[in-house]
């Protein structure tokens, strides 16, 4: 019985540690063809959902009015606002095409144009909203975070300490120093990554 698991333990070792050393270690990403049906995709948008659009606003955009946290923690751009009645849309990116320069109806038409931007869901219409679960804890695990680049990871960590930003980790937290999360007013993880990063 003793070899039996021994012969187990060793055949499963051997079948799983090439698995591993690819997924860990290979330098080359793996990549599928694009067909024609999928060509034209293009990542657009995550969507969030936030108490307080005046505090998550200006943690996100940048200088605005103080009603606005979001926007003036992380600089990113409010590309458009929608009002839904009883929320309100705010679609949000880093300006890197030239959008938060066109007339709010141009905005607006470009917001699906554009990669990789934030769509927050303000519910400034119930009072007695008591806020979601930040996918990070039970119950509610599931989503884990959003993540932007920095040129300079530790003036960016100096900037976010000086604005009272508070953080889920330093960088002098824990095995893996080039990295800081960073918590929004919604209690939703923001990982902070140097634009230059060796995994």
């Amino acid at each position: 019985m003793r070899g039996l698991n021994r012969f187990l333990l060793n055949a499963f070792q051997a079948r799983r540690a090439p698995t591993l050393q690819r997924t860990f270690h290979s330098t080359t990403p793996a990549t599928m063809p694009r067909t024609a049906a999928t060509e034209s995709f293009k990542f657009n948008h995550t969507m969030i959902r936030i108490k307080d659009p005046k505090l998550s606003l200006a943690f996100l955009h940048g200088p605005v009015p103080t009603k606005y946290l979001l926007l003036q923690t992380l600089g990113m751009d409010l590309v458009s606002e929608q009002n839904m009645g009883d929320f309100t849309l705010y679609f949000l990116a880093f300006d890197h095409d030239g959008i938060g320069s066109l007339p709010a109806e141009q905005k607006a038409k470009a917001r699906f144009q554009s990669r990789g931007s934030l769509t927050t869901m303000g519910t400034e219409s119930d009072p007695n909203f008591q806020g979601y679960a930040n996918g990070n804890a039970e119950p509610g695990r599931g989503f884990g975070h959003i993540a932007i680049t920095v040129n300079n990871i530790e003036e960016a960590c100096a900037r976010f300490e000086s604005l009272g930003v508070p953080f889920k980790k330093r960088l002098t937290d824990g095995k893996m120093r080039h990295i800081a999360f960073i918590l929004d007013p919604d209690g939703y993880w923001v990982e902070v990554v140097p634009q230059a990063l060796s995994l």
